[in-house]
């Protein structure tokens, strides 16, 4: 398929190494938490000097690596647990489904009959472009409802073949420009230009309607999102529809963790679950709990 540019990608594609450098990181600090080590031990893991990984982490999250470290401890998850309960329950309070600007995307599903899954898409005309990201590179499908697909595209041929997985007869037409407007909302600063329609049963669709009422900085645990949804005893069902969205970070599963305040796993990898929460906490957390780069006794990533 081809893989043309928009200047959305030109954009992004200038520091193309600023979001597997920042995996990098979180990746050696994840193994060497107990040393708990300076930053320019950090900075020397991923090859880059101080200055340079300070500025990589101010051009990437807008915050320095100390602050943005601090936003994933395993307190400051809690505080947003917290405060992504006190939005849930505020929602239902007031009959809404959801304060999130993104809840009135889904669902343009109505549109997207069971039948029309049912033959594999056949008779449907998928819109399908891959770009950069401030998260890496991901795969984006339109369908004439609204956005259907998204996922991280570390390895093309694999995403592509999820792809025709869950649309096995439907046509794919490289449309770089349309998924190109999609791409260039994924870093917060506009609404997404058209719907979700994702495809999925009504229990998952109920689910992840309960997900776009998470505002960004906000989290959930998955008994939280089962209460919303009147499933209480749910919980497991629900980690199910979390890890069968198929609409990443527009649908936000990255903001389900565990009750505890461990991040827990991710489709897309722990990793960049960790970069996501992260990344969202320094734009909209409120101030960060424990300062990691420091003497303190040594204390788990909230991984």
């Amino acid at each position: 398929m081809d893989t043309a540019t928009t200047p959305h990608d030109a954009a992004v594609a200038a520091r193309p190494e600023d979001f597997r450098r920042v995996v990098a990181a979180l990746a050696y600090l994840e193994q060497h938490w107990r040393e708990q080590p300076a930053l320019e031990t950090v900075a020397a893991a991923v090859h880059l000097s101080p200055a340079h990984f300070q500025r990589l982490f101010q051009r990437w999250a807008g915050i320095s690596p100390k602050r943005f470290l601090q936003f994933l401890t395993v307190e400051h998850t809690r505080a947003r647990l917290r405060a992504g309960r006190s939005v849930l329950e505020a929602a239902l309070d007031g009959g809404l489904s959801g304060p999130s600007r993104l809840h009135d995307l889904i669902l343009a599903s109505d549109g997207m009959t069971p039948g029309r899954y049912r033959t594999g898409g056949r008779g449907l005309s998928l819109r399908v472009g891959c770009h950069d990201s401030p998260f890496g590179r991901v795969l984006i499908a339109l369908a004439p409802e609204g956005i259907c697909h998204l996922e991280f595209a570390d390895d093309q041929a694999a995403a592509l073949a999820d792809l025709r997985r869950a649309y096995p007869a439907a046509r794919l037409d490289t449309d770089a420009r349309a998924t190109g407007a999609v791409a260039a909302a994924l870093d917060g600063s506009a609404p997404p230009p058209c719907a979700l329609a994702p495809r999925g049963t009504n229990f998952e669709l109920s689910v992840w309607r309960a997900l776009l009422a998470l505002p960004p900085g906000t989290l959930a645990s998955y008994g939280d999102i089962a209460r919303f949804i009147g499933r209480p005893r749910a919980n497991r069902a629900v980690g199910r529809a979390v890890g069968a969205n198929p609409i990443a970070l527009l649908i936000p599963c990255h903001r389900v963790v565990r009750a505890s305040g461990v991040l827990g796993e991710y489709a897309g990898g722990a990793l960049r679950k960790r970069a996501l929460v992260g990344w969202e906490a320094a734009r909209y957390g409120g101030a960060p709990a424990d300062p990691p780069f420091s003497h303190r006794p040594a204390a788990p990533p909230a991984l």
